[in-house]
Parts: C-alpha cells; sequence; structure tokens
C-alpha cells in the first residue's frame, strides 16, 4: 500500500485530502499538533474503511518533527506523498508598516522551515526510487502581496520560492511537484469550488495527470475577485 503523509492535517482541507487519497488505496499519515483533533480526523477515516495513522507534534519544532518523520519512515518504509499545507501567519496578521523582525518567526518556521524539513526527510527516499510526490497548498498571499497580512505574506512568498526550486530541480528526476494557490475562503459542505472536497479532488486529479507546477485556484483568480 502506497503512503501519503500530510503535514498540517485540519479538519477541512486536510480530511479530504486523506478522504480523497484514502478512498484511492493510499495508507494515509497526519501530523499536526492537537491530538485530540486527530484523533477525531482519524474516526472519520476509520469510519469510511481508510487506513491511518496520526502523529501530534508541533510542526515549528523541527527537532520533533524530524524526529517523527524517522518514526513514519521506520514504520512504513518510502512515503509516496508528502501533502504540505498547515495555516500559519493568519490570525492577528500585521499590517506591513507595523511589523517587527521577530513578528515573522512563527511564521516562517510553520511554513518554510517545516516545509524544508518535511521535504527533506522524504525526498532522499524518493530519489532513490526514482518516484515520489510533493504537494504544497498555500493561500493567494504567496502570489500576491497583501500588506495587512505582511506575516503570512512574507512566509508564503518564501515558500513558493522554495517549491519553485524544487521543481525545476526534481521535475528531470520523476519526482512530481505540485502547488495551488487557493483564492477562496474554505467552506464545507459547500459543494462548489469553494468545499475542501472540491480542491482534493482538483488535487488527485493534478497528481494523477502529472500536472506539476504552480496553478491558481480557481483558474485565473486576483486578489479582486478571490472567492468568499
Amino acid at each position: 500500500m502506497k503512503t501519503m503523509v500530510i503535514v498540517g492535517a485540519g479538519k477541512l482541507l486536510g480530511l479530504s485530502m486523506a478522504k480523497e487519497f484514502g478512498k484511492q488505496g493510499f495508507h494515509i499519515v497526519m501530523i499536526a499538533r492537537n491530538e485530540q483533533h486527530l484523533q477525531q480526523l482519524q474516526q472519520i477515516l476509520i469510519n469510511q474503511k481508510i487506513s491511518s495513522s496520526i502523529y501530534s507534534v508541533d510542526i515549528c519544532n523541527l527537532d520533533k518533527l524530524a524526529n517523527t518523520f524517522k518514526n513514519i519512515n521506520k514504520s512504513y518504509g518510502k512515503i509516496d506523498i508528502l501533502a504540505f499545507s498547515p495555516n500559519f501567519g493568519h490570525i492577528n496578521s500585521t499590517n506591513v508598516l507595523d511589523l517587527k523582525p521577530n513578528d515573522i518567526d512563527s511564521a516562517i518556521s510553520g511554513n518554510l522551515k517545516a516545509a524544508i524539513q518535511s521535504v527533506n526527510a522524504v525526498l532522499s527516499k524518493m530519489l532513490s526510487y526514482n518516484s515520489g510526490a510533493l504537494l504544497f497548498t498555500t493561500g493567494l498571499s504567496s502570489i500576491y502581496p497583501n500588506s495587512n497580512m505582511s506575516e503570512s505574506t512574507l512566509a508564503k512568498s518564501a515558500l513558493r520560492n522554495y517549491i519553485l526550486m524544487l521543481d525545476k530541480s526534481l521535475i528531470d528526476q520523476n519526482i512530481f511537484v505540485g502547488h495551488i494557490s487557493l483564492g477562496i475562503f474554505l467552506k464545507e459542505n459547500s459543494h462548489d469550488v469553494s468545499d475542501p472536497d472540491t480542491i482534493a479532488q482538483r488535487w488527485y486529479e493534478k497528481y494523477k495527470n502529472n500536472e506539476h507546477g504552480e496553478e491558481l485556484y480557481p483558474l485565473g483568480v486576483t486578489p479582486e475577485t478571490i472567492i468568499k
């Protein structure tokens, strides 16, 4: 059975990704800080007969995150898909004119540093098998700067550049690198483009069809047309 690890698994997109890829035969490994919430997500997967496991860790603690991946690798061997989509930097956002150097620490740790640590934990085996996939989901601020969300904009744009470099470096080595930048507010059970299930379906389609690289979701969305 192939294994997918979801870093920053939550009740919206993380759960939808778990359900979509789980029903396609993947064992789902979910990583997040709150163990109680993880247990609730896992119960939903159990009810849908999806194989899963959970690991509770603060992804900003890079040493603990690295150790978590060691345990996952030991338990499951090769990780076939890494999905990275934690939500850091959106709460109590600071206008750029009020930004202090230390204000960006959490957003940088939870976005860029955690992404690098996660990729480093899985990439060597992917390269040795000449297969694997890295899936990144961000918000629109990764592409369009938002001065009222300065921490998130700085962290997500740095993450975006890391993703672009990964894609350029790995495209000839059969490692899929995909990035979807969301221009919507997630709405559970909306049954439209804002539904996390719809986005998860798009992710599986993108992965299955090897549509590597970056895309805006919905196609062509801008800060002026973001769907709330």
